[in-house]
């Protein structure tokens, strides 16, 4: 057997049969190597010895040439030791030499086919590779030359559009321009330096890991016998150079080609710099473009945005800032779009430490907005209710006829409930449909003649005087039912001052005239005492006599609403949207809140946006008196309305908004400002508002409530306080009666803002919590004097106080003095009496009085004095008159107010 060494220096072992190496066509006598990246192909020239013995046996020792230096030489498999059996035949020798040397095992020339084979592509791929980079640079070179290009294109176009506008401006504005172009240019140039600057350095760090090889270490290789080979020169490339003799005797020479060429190479390497530590990877060793460079584009873009950009910095923009009770600081800041730190600045200036989450009062952001240049507008939580229910004033175009809104008032067992059956059963449509099916506190009768009439059925006055008190106005007219057979009753009175107060026309029915002891006249003569004046005593009151019972008289009655009705004139726009007044409000099983709603305005309609007081909703669905679904409700018509949430009070307002969160946001700050009415118990018609509005003039006649122990007591403290009045003021009993003060009182004297009077009589502790909610003063007396007193002084306090003159001196003007910016100043002599600074004064002039006005100036020499005495010299002027003359003669007084007195 025979051992060789192969490439990576391990054992093979073969048979005794020696190797040969076929002879090719082509090949014969190459080697290719492949290396990382390159090929190499050595040239082999094999050579026998001569003068061999003929009965020896043929040496199969051969010389091979060893690979360039640059790369270490793998030891041959070819080289095999051979030792022959039949060393003795001759014939056997001889055909065993025609064969030694040039067999090769199958193994083996698989590998070298494959080797070869690997060769050729990678030298197809290093040719696509070298293309590649050759199209890359080409491509690159061209979209340099045309950017470069463009940029000079629009350097000069730009240069040109300079140029036209520099010739229309001013010489001083072209200087500007001149200068501003060349220091654009030269920062232009510094940069371009320095971007090649920074290129250039790119370059160098990069060029060593491009250019540089990989650097290998040649393993010395040794001959067949053992001892090292001798090492090659780097001779130039292409020469053949004889090789060492081998055993048989033949020279060898080894074709020199690329090898050589690399060898030069890295040997002109040596000189330049050493590349930087570091992997070099392929994307860096074939990127040969150097560093990113900006697009046209980008330059366009960077010029666009330099040329947009103004020469001066922005101006400050003041802006009008709304200002609510309470804002936070961030806030405050985002509306004046300034700094918050700007803002917490100007409050420690103000000696407020704040954050920007915290929040300050009204007054003082305006101070921070005005010191921060800006304009404050100040706003209050009630102005979400500013614009509410739209414009109040239609135009008269769009006015309609409306139906009457009548209220039914009077004593009990008066005939109030029978009355309104009786008209209820002259409704044809409701007669037609058998009857009313529910009751809901209003409802409305068809006549025979088309008309139709809504009457409101109000248990008493309580509900009336709570809708008044809350400035809802709804009732048209007032029917005053008093029994032919009872006459005027407490109740009877108490209903006539409410419809007084309220300013409603009234109408009188008589009921009960079918009794036997009825006396319709007495009633009228009653009437009068309480200045109901009937049109049969010379008034202008109709009176019906009606029997509710029997039906008699209802036409008549219906007649004389009708009648007052044309008379007052009562229309509305139903094209608009609604506008009413809850007239009561209650929960329902499986309803919820249910509100009975009286249409003002406008038109109602199911899915309207509503808020009505402290409560709000949308209209799911709405009824009619008869219980019938409806769609929508026209003015003068009552409906239930479905869908609140919340809980509305009798005479709240009912008003359609343009959206749910509005509606929302107004009921919201009504229950706040409820809830601090009731905390902070915010006092109406207190002695001290009472004070300060007669003060002011705004009062000319006194509201009382009068409640005394006795009948006698009461109508003799009326009596009274009646005969104090005067053609400027007077006192308006709205309510006088006997025993404890109820919550009716209480009522009443808040929706008339008056105070109540108690006389030996004392309220019900539900009346004192009513009386505190609604911040009503209740006076208690028991002596007659101390009333008349008290009410004496309150009405002399509501009379104008009288003027009075104090005459304090004269003067006289001995000379006039003119003085630059101030005017005429007279000199003079106080010849009687006192002159004081701020005094009223008179100008006379021989006894005329010419001038009446204030002194603004009043001096001793050259000091402001407060007054001069007689006999004493000063210097006076007047406020806006400076007519002057000497010998005129100056009369100085005060005006005092005196109190009057009934």
């Amino acid at each position: 057997m025979t051992e060789s060494n192969d490439k990576g220096g391990r054992k093979s072992l073969s048979l005794n049969k020696p190797l040969e190496v076929k002879k090719g066509t082509g090949d014969s006598g190459k080697v290719h190597q492949n290396l990382v990246g390159r090929t190499k192909t050595v040239q082999v020239e094999v050579r026998k010895k001569r003068g061999a013995p003929a009965g020896a046996a043929p040496s199969s020792q051969k010389s091979v040439a060893t690979p360039s230096a640059a790369q270490p030489a793998p030891k041959s498999p070819k080289r095999t030791l051979s030792v022959s059996k039949n060393a003795g035949s001759g014939q056997g020798s001889k055909s065993r030499g025609k064969k030694d040397g040039s067999i090769l095992t199958r193994d083996e020339m698989a590998a070298r086919a494959a080797a070869l084979q690997g060769a050729r592509e990678q030298a197809v791929k290093q040719k696509e590779i070298d293309a590649e980079n050759a199209r890359l640079r080409a491509e690159q070179e061209q979209r340099l030359a045309e950017e470069q290009a463009a940029a000079e294109k629009v350097s000069s176009k730009e240069q040109k559009e300079a140029e036209k506008v520099s010739k229309r401006r001013s010489p001083e504005e072209r200087r500007k321009a001149e200068e501003e172009e060349a220091r654009r240019l030269l920062e232009e140039v510094n940069a371009t330096k320095e971007a090649q600057a920074a290129v250039h350095r790119e370059k160098k760090k990069t060029a060593p890991q491009q250019e540089e090889p990989r650097q290998r270490t040649a393993k010395p290789t040794q001959d067949r016998a053992g001892q090292p080979a001798r090492p090659k020169t780097n001779d130039a490339p292409g020469t053949d150079k004889p090789a060492t003799t081998g055993p048989a005797g033949r020279k060898k020479t080894v074709k020199r080609g690329a090898a050589d060429d690399r060898a030069a190479t890295a040997t002109r390497r040596d000189a330049q710099p050493r590349r930087r530590s570091g992997r070099l990877t392929i994307g860096e060793a074939l990127d040969d473009r150097g560093p990113k460079q900006r697009s046209l584009a980008a330059v366009k873009r960077a010029r666009r945005k330099q040329m947009a950009q103004p020469a001066d910095s922005p101006q400050k923009v003041f802006r009008e800032v709304t200002i609510p009770e309470v804002i936070s600081v961030q806030e405050l800041a985002n509306r004046m779009t300034e700094r918050s730190v700007d803002v917490i600045k100007s409050l420690m200036k103000l000696g407020i430490m704040a954050t920007a989450s915290q929040t300050i009062d009204a007054d003082t952001a305006e101070l921070v907005v005005e010191e921060l240049g800006h304009t404050p507008k100040r706003i209050a939580e009630s102005d979400v209710e500013i614009g509410l229910g739209g414009d109040d004033m239609d135009s008269p175009d769009t006015l309609q006829p409306r139906a009457p809104v009548v209220a039914v008032m009077g004593h009990v067992d008066h005939g109030k409930t029978s009355l309104l059956d009786a008209l209820r059963k002259t409704d044809i449509v409701s007669g037609e449909a058998g009857g009313i099916t529910q009751h809901i506190g209003a409802y409305q009768v068809n006549l025979a003649s088309g008309d139709l009439i809504t009457f409101l059925d109000t248990p008493g006055h309580e509900a009336f005087t709570a809708m008044r008190m809350r400035g809802a106005e709804v009732t048209d007219i007032v029917i005053l039912v008093v029994a032919a057979d009872d006459s005027v009753m407490p109740q009877t009175i108490e209903a006539i001052k409410h419809a007084k107060a309220a300013q409603v026309p009234m109408i009188v029915a008589i009921n009960k005239c079918d009794k036997p002891d009825a006396n319709p006249d007495k009633v009228r003569q009653q009437l009068l005492q309480h200045e109901v004046f009937v049109e049969e005593m010379g008034g202008d009151i109709q009176t019906v006599e009606v029997s509710a019972l029997k039906g008699t008289g209802l036409d008549a009655l219906q007649e004389a609403v009708l009648l007052q009705a044309e008379i007052l004139e009562l229309k509305a726009n139903p094209n608009r949207s609604a506008h009413g007044s809850v007239v009561e409000a209650k929960i329902e099983t499986g309803r919820g809140m249910v509100a009975t709603v009286l249409v003002k305005k406008g038109t109602l309609r199911v899915g309207d946006n509503f808020v009505s007081g402290p409560a709000y909703g949308k209209v799911r669905a709405l009824l009619d008196y008869r219980g019938n679904q409806v769609e929508e409700a026209g003015p003068s018509v009552p409906v239930e309305v479905l869908g609140i949430q919340g809980s509305p009070i009798a005479g709240d307002d009912f008003v359609v908004t343009e959206t749910e969160g509005q509606a929302k946001e107004i009921a919201e700050y009504r229950q706040r400002v409820a809830k601090e009415k009731k905390v902070t118990a915010k006092a109406r018609g207190t002695i001290e508002q009472m004070f300060s509005a007669i003060k002011e003039g705004t009062a000319d006649e006194l509201p009382i409530v009068v409640k005394a122990d006795v009948q006698g007591s009461a109508e003799a403290i009326v009596t009274s306080l009646e005969k104090l009045a005067t053609d400027e003021v007077k006192v308006n009993v709205l309510l006088s009666g006997v025993g404890g003060i109820t919550e009716s009182d209480i009522s009443l004297a808040a929706a008339s803002q008056a105070m109540i009077v108690a006389f030996n009589t004392r309220a019900n502790k539900q009346a004192r919590e009513e009386a505190e909610a609604q911040g009503i003063d209740i006076q208690y007396y028991s002596v007659i004097y101390n009333v008349i007193d008290d009410i004496k002084a309150m009405l002399s306090g509501m009379l104008a106080p009288t003027l009075r003159e104090d005459f304090l001196g004269y003067a006289e003007i001995r000379e006039v003095f003119n003085i630059t910016k101030v005017g005429n100043i007279g000199g003079c002599m106080v010849t009687e009496g006192v002159v004081k600074r701020g005094a009223k004064v008179r100008l006379l002039r021989d006894n005329v009085v010419i001038h009446e006005g204030t002194l603004s100036t009043l001096k001793r020499f050259k000091d402001e004095v407060k007054e001069v005495k007689s006999g004493m010299e000063c210097g006076m002027a007047f406020e806006n008159y400076h007519d002057l003359k000497v010998g005129d003669f100056i009369e100085c007084f005060d005006v005092v107010e005196v109190a009057r007195e009934l």
